[in-house]
């Protein structure tokens, strides 16, 4: 069982929380501040309930200390998210330093010290002294067994924070108990990449949309010249593997039947439309045409969840956006109009969902990056599983 710290009475307690506050820098400034605010906005009420925070995040891959990869940068944004004062310590001044009840501190960039991404238990220990519950509201890290993220979870009564509670419900709906029929959008670049993704979704999705060169490797595997675009001539085998796994578990795949085509891959660039088995030599495959969006709507109309992790083509570059944008806009109408609930992740599907201006529409949409694609793998995550507890008192 995961406990909530939202379901704690946490007055008079002091908080060991790990967050994820690795933000956009230029110039020793914040660029991009929504994890901060996202952050903030589930811890206030725990202040205000008279806990007080010790705050361990990291920040960028350091070798050593580093002062442009300092966490001192981002204390101020994080002062005016929360909306109070923020004090700043080395993580051996956090040891000795005295918090009153709504009192934060942040403490320095967890991978200065040696002992973070090794899950030392040494450094494990420290970082259990320095409060009286554990709480993990940083799900993008929950796949790595790092001292912060498993080892400190324990040595303390765990929790999951706001963040990591959100995420954790919004999967289990999306994937373990979803409402049905449920249907999984997958693209990008390469099979090679998602086969173990893949592998799981055709056991638990009643339908499964493939786009992207992953789309074209599917698509060669069934014959169809590829001319110039991506694809994986290697992978036909694991692409025949797929279909026969999907077919015993009853999940039907979707192909485009039409593709846009064009000579240059260029914003503008020239393009048509053709059969998905009729690629030109000279031509590369960049988007699912206007008849395999027709098609995939028709498969969206129809589900009571969708699950999203990849764009369906090129979509960085107009006009090879268009069955992206679309299908993201039909599966927002779906969620608004309450049809269906909609979970989306990976660092490319957000970026199209913000293209398409509908990331707010969705029910819920991840940020996490290789936590949610290991989870879409159907594995464990450290981070996770280390909150499991059972009986405890608390």
């Amino acid at each position: 069982m995961i406990r909530a710290i939202t379901d704690q009475n946490v007055a008079g307690k002091r908080l060991v929380v790990r967050a994820d506050l690795n933000v956009p820098m230029a110039d020793r400034r914040v660029t991009d501040a929504t994890r901060i605010t996202r952050f903030a906005e589930g811890m206030k009420p725990l202040l205000t309930q008279g806990a007080s925070m010790v705050v361990l995040s990291h920040f960028g891959r350091p070798s050593g200390p580093d002062p442009d990869l300092s966490l001192r940068l981002i204390r101020d944004d994080l002062s005016r998210a929360l909306a109070r004062p923020v004090r700043f310590a080395t993580l051996d001044q956090a040891r000795e330093a005295d918090l009153q009840p709504g009192g934060v501190l942040l403490v320095e960039n967890l991978r200065f010290e040696p002992g973070e991404e090794a899950n030392d238990p040494a450094l494990a220990d420290t970082l259990a002294s320095l409060g009286d519950y554990y709480v993990n509201d940083a799900f993008s890290c929950a796949h790595r067994a790092h001292a912060s993220t498993h080892a400190l979870a324990q040595r303390l009564p765990a929790f999951a924070g706001p963040l990591m509670a959100g995420e954790l419900s919004a999967l289990q709906k999306a994937l373990e108990a979803p409402l049905r029929p449920s249907v999984a959008i997958v693209g990008g670049a390469k099979v090679s990449t998602k086969i173990a993704v893949l592998r799981n979704l055709v056991a638990k999705v009643d339908h499964l949309i493939v786009g992207g060169g992953m789309a074209n490797t599917f698509l060669f595997a069934r014959g169809a010249p590829m001319g110039r675009s991506l694809h994986e001539a290697d992978q036909s085998a694991t692409v025949t593997e797929i279909l026969t796994l999907a077919k015993a578990a009853g999940c039907t795949i979707h192909l485009p039947r039409d593709v846009v085509v064009a000579r240059e891959f260029r914003a503008g660039a020239t393009s048509d439309i053709q059969p998905s088995n009729n690629c030109p030599n000279d031509a590369m495959i960049l988007d699912a045409g206007p008849g395999a969006l027709a098609d995939f709507t028709r498969v969206l109309e129809g589900a009571r969840t969708i699950l999203w992790n990849g764009p369906l083509g090129a979509f960085e570059i107009p006009p090879f956006d268009a069955a992206t944008t679309g299908l993201a806009r039909v599966a927002a109408e779906l969620t608004r109009g309450g049809t269906a609930i909609s979970v989306a992740g990976g660092g490319d599907t957000v970026a199209a969902l913000n293209a398409a201006g509908v990331s707010d529409s969705f029910t819920y949409v991840s940020t996490a990056g290789g936590a949610f694609l290991e989870w879409l793998e159907g594995r464990s995550l450290p981070g996770v599983a280390a909150l499991m507890r059972e009986n405890e008192e608390v």
